[in-house]
């Protein structure tokens, strides 16, 4: 790996990024290392079917939504929502801001859906 090339997501040099020759490493410790960014893979894997998941139900609540007059953004249920993560976040210790920021990519992805909705866009 040479200096110009980033390292992957989870910041350690990866093998296959280049064929750039490198010190022999320990090969229990490339072992391991395989093992858990396998763990990872499977994790990412999950968390993309579960959003897709919560993207069919924000769907049809935009469908509800439009046909009802609501509008597209709810901001009393948004901060509700941001409250109980901030705190399922710290329970977990998992930084809240950083659930916080993610939760509102989230929600203005939602929103955003939930107006092409609403104009017949969608």
């Amino acid at each position: 790996m040479t200096a110009d090339q980033p390292l992957p997501p989870d910041g350690a040099p990866d093998s296959s990024a280049g064929t750039t020759a490198h010190p022999p490493y320990d090969a229990s410790a490339l072992a391991e290392l395989a093992s858990i960014r396998q763990s990872i893979d499977n994790i990412d894997a999950a968390v993309v079917h579960m959003l897709a998941e919560r993207f069919k139900y924000t769907q049809r609540v935009g469908y509800l939504k439009a046909a009802a007059g609501m509008p597209p953004a709810d901001p009393d249920r948004e901060h509700i929502q941001v409250a109980r993560l901030r705190s399922l976040a710290a329970e977990s210790h998992l930084d809240p801001a950083f659930a916080e920021k993610f939760l509102n990519f989230i929600i203005a992805e939602v929103i955003h859906h939930h107006e092409r909705i609403a104009t017949g866009d969608e």
